[in-house]
């Protein structure tokens, strides 16, 4: 990776979050509420603002404020040096705040759109999975669960019905986003940008040089999803030829087709797992498919036919541990990569005792829009059936096939090898803490996302003796085309009261006060980057404006150690609240971190805290039992 790409890398929160994605808006600094009928779903984007371009002295500014506590006095004194001398007048930072604003009257929606797609994702070369996708488990459905999981091998009507339960909801959902009629959603009375519900359905990423392509369609018309079961992957009508809405009992024929059609299927005609190259690193799937596209026009047809699905369900036929702490990683990265698609921006996984996750590429939308979707699924499970269904004939179900070589075929081979490497380096773990929520956060007066994250530095003192540059991100969905931006959680103010916290010496009344006025600085950060204040993506775009290595010899602000240092974020987190749905998670962003994303229910928090093996000083497990302690310690605090 280069050290262009890197910080991108780290300065964004994946879920993935989703994510690691994940990257999802706290809900401290955005509740959304639904607009009356009449507003159709993109009726109020014409009335949204443009996303502001920060002033040169408002970013330096809050980027030295955000210094202070990660360097000692001379690699401040030296940063502020390279800060001041950038934004200084006539000086460089001049000149690539004017080609930014000159970039912004070109672009569609904002100035940031394509550098953030680029930056943010699509030039980085990692595999997608575990470093891109996010995860989410539903909650366990009592329509839809076996208590004695079926053998391995089998897929169990429960599962074929979750699967054609939530594929109806899902058509559902798209059929309100098609005609307009999703509510548009507000912050108070103020409009939210949709344009994201208009790049989930039929999204898919595809791999190529230099860099990746997204590619979203609106209204998403296709009849039909992809099927995945045993690596084999079907094309699947669920919509009549005129789009025709049909019954549950037709979709799950439908899905019974697909289990007969590949238990019919000798092992040895069955088609070569192409999915598994959807792990790799981005460059060799590239390669890999422009090798299988060169192959035969049926390899053409056939990606075509995955990529412009609607979504894709992904029917595993086995069953995971009922322990959340194992189940979940099937849903991340299936144990071994097989059996998923890791390009679509949404493949739906069902087991075989009827537990059921989603696995989401996070490039088209931050997590909050797929999960108002995921949240719709699980209050429709007892409402899935459309109210008025057809009778048509829906087509039949199609095998997609595959002409593949001996390249192709020892491609596989290593994904395989590559993607087990990168799974069995995952250690990832589970929280569901059931003391406290946001009922009593409330009632002593905290902001409970801001709570959480003063929850997250004290925990990382505790356990390192020291604290670390940490992301939250914050939605800035209040313009248009807006995405997210970084919240820098460690400051002067959290560092004072993690200290103060620890000390023998503060007492009850001092520690709380140290805590309310960290809560306080995290909630102005929160309200500048909602704001489109924040110093990240600003950087980031004057960072892009750099045209010659003379300029980017010059800007010594970028040049300084400082800069990566402090967006090397060894906690990276997102807020995906209340949680009471489902869950989910996504992977560190630098190999010495933490990936968690948490959510925050009236009566509960859950968390989900992923790193790397590799790295000897991090541990998952450990540090659960370390935010658990902090979860109770800072109760009695505020009891």
């Amino acid at each position: 990776m280069s050290s262009w790409a890197r910080p991108q890398l780290v300065s964004r929160a994946r879920v993935p979050a989703v994510a690691r994605c994940y990257s999802s808006a706290a809900t401290a600094s955005q509740s959304t509420t639904a607009t009356p009928a009449a507003v159709r779903s993109f009726d109020n984007q014409h009335k949204l603002p443009r996303l502001p371009i920060p002033s040169l002295a408002e970013t330096a500014a809050r980027y030295k404020k955000s210094l202070l506590p990660i360097l000692n006095a001379s690699e401040l004194a030296r940063a502020e040096k390279a800060v001041d001398e950038f934004v200084r007048p006539g000086g460089l930072g001049e000149t690539l705040q004017g080609r930014l604003q000159e970039m912004d009257r070109t672009e569609k929606n904002s100035w940031l759109e394509t550098i953030w797609l680029n930056k943010g994702y699509l030039e980085w070369r990692e595999p997608s999975m575990i470093n891109v996708n996010w995860w989410a488990q539903f909650k366990d459905s009592p329509q839809f669960n076996l208590d004695n999981a079926p053998a391995r091998g089998v897929i169990s009507d429960v599962q074929i019905q979750r699967a054609a339960n939530y594929a109806s909801s899902l058509l559902s959902f798209n059929d309100l986003v098609n005609s307009q009629t999703l509510p548009a959603e507000y912050q108070k009375t103020t409009p939210l940008c949709m344009n994201q519900y208009k790049n989930q359905f039929g999204a898919y990423r595809v791999a190529e040089f230099p860099r990746d392509r997204i590619v979203t369609t609106w209204p998403t018309t296709a009849n039909y999803i992809t099927v995945m079961m045993r690596d084999q992957i079907f094309k699947v009508p669920v919509l009549g030829p005129q789009g025709e809405r049909v019954s549950l009992k037709a979709i799950e024929q439908q899905l019974r087709n697909v289990v007969e059609a590949v238990n019919n299927t000798p092992v040895q005609e069955q088609q070569a797992a192409i999915g598994v190259l959807t792990s790799e690193n981005r460059d060799t799937w590239a390669k890999a498919r422009q090798t299988l596209l060169g192959l035969s026009p049926l390899n053409h047809v056939s990606l075509a036919s995955i990529d412009q699905s609607l979504f894709m369900i992904c029917l595993d036929d086995y069953s995971s541990d009922r322990d959340i702490d194992v189940s979940h990683h099937n849903i991340f990265h299936a144990g071994n990569a097989h059996n998923r698609w890791f390009d679509k921006s949404m493949q739906f996984i069902f087991e075989n005792n009827g537990r059921a996750g989603i696995n989401g590429e996070h490039t088209p939308a931050d997590a909050v829009i797929p999960g108002r979707i995921l949240d719709e699924l699980v209050k429709n499970e007892k409402n899935a059936e459309p109210a008025h269904p057809s009778h048509v004939q829906l087509g039949g179900i199609e095998a997609i096939k595959f002409v593949v070589n001996d390249e192709i075929k020892e491609t596989i081979k290593q994904a395989e090898v590559n993607a087990k490497k990168m799974i069995d380096n995952v250690d990832s773990c589970l929280i569901h803490f059931n003391e406290y929520g946001s009922n009593f956060l409330k009632g002593v007066k905290c902001s409970p996302d801001a709570y959480v994250q003063m929850v997250l530095q004290l925990a990382y003192y505790r356990h390192y003796g020291t604290w670390t540059p940490t992301y939250e991100s914050a939605s800035t969905r209040l313009f248009l085309g807006g995405r997210t931006e970084t919240v820098r959680s460690c400051s002067v103010d959290s560092v004072a009261f993690v200290k103060g916290f620890e000390s023998k010496t503060a007492d009850t009344t001092e520690k709380q006060r140290l805590l309310q006025k960290a809560i306080q600085t995290h909630l102005e950060y929160m309200m500048a980057a909602s704001a489109g204040k924040g110093v990240d993506r600003h950087l980031l775009g004057l960072r892009s404006m750099m045209q010659t290595p003379e300029e980017q010899k010059s800007a010594l602000i970028f040049q300084d150690p400082s800069y990566i240092q402090s967006m090397y974020f060894r906690l990276s987190s997102s807020n995906m609240s209340p949680g009471d749905n489902f869950w989910g998670g996504f992977g560190p962003v630098v190999p010495e971190g933490y990936g968690i994303n948490y959510a925050i229910g009236k009566e509960n928090i859950k968390f989900s805290i992923s790193s790397l093996r590799s790295c000897k000083e991090t541990d998952s497990k450990e540090f659960r039992e370390t935010i658990l302690g902090a979860l109770r310690d800072m109760k009695k605090t505020l009891a």
